[in-house]
Formats: C-alpha cells, structure tokens, sequence
C-alpha cells in the first residue's frame, strides 16, 4: 500500500469514525429522551456541572492569587443576589462578571 493511499485511508476511518461518534447521541435521544433515568438526569445534571465548574473555579482561583477565592466568592454573591431578586440570568451573569473583572483588574480585593 503506498504512503497516499495508506494516509487517505486512515483520514477516511478517522472522519468515519468521528461522525458516527458525534451522531450517535442524536440517534440515541429517540430512545433514550422517554426513558425516566434520562429525563431524571435532564433535570439535575445541569444544576450539578454548573455547580462542580463553579467550584472548580473557585477552588483554582484560590491556589492561584494572593487574595484568595475572595473575588470569585464576591461575584457568585453578586449573582445569586440578583437571580433571585431579579429572575433575569443575563443581567445576573453580566454583573457577577463584570464585578468580577473589576475586582481582578483593579485589584479592589
């Protein structure tokens, strides 16, 4: 087999196996989406990873700055707050990260 026709071959497998990859979970939510473990995950999973990445990034946070979590912490109150007060996700986002972004930069904290 030459060099080309070795290298075409194993760009097709990839891409053949990358697609079908990728589709399968597509072909997989019309069996799966009425089954009740998946509509129980649906539900959950969601508030679950949101959760670990904030925790992820807190704890990150805190290893990498001489301040601590401290910032983090005040931005995810700022949200919080405003979440509940507000029930608007934009608005609650854009002022947690911009006072995120403010306390970083101009090291307020």
């Amino acid at each position: 087999m030459s060099d080309n026709l070795y290298i075409i071959t194993v760009l097709l497998a990839m891409a053949l196996v990358t697609f079908a990859l990728r589709a399968l979970p597509f072909l997989a939510a019309q069996w799966l989406g009425k089954h009740p473990w998946v509509a129980r995950l649906g539900r959950f999973l969601p508030l679950a990873i949101m959760t670990l990445l904030l925790l992820h990034a807190v704890h990150g946070a805190a290893g990498e700055h001489a301040a601590g979590p401290w910032p983090e912490l005040a931005a995810v109150a700022v949200v919080v707050l405003l979440q509940l007060k507000s029930r608007n996700p934009l608005l609650s986002i854009l002022a947690g990260t911009g006072l995120y972004v403010l306390i970083r930069n101009f090291a307020l904290i």
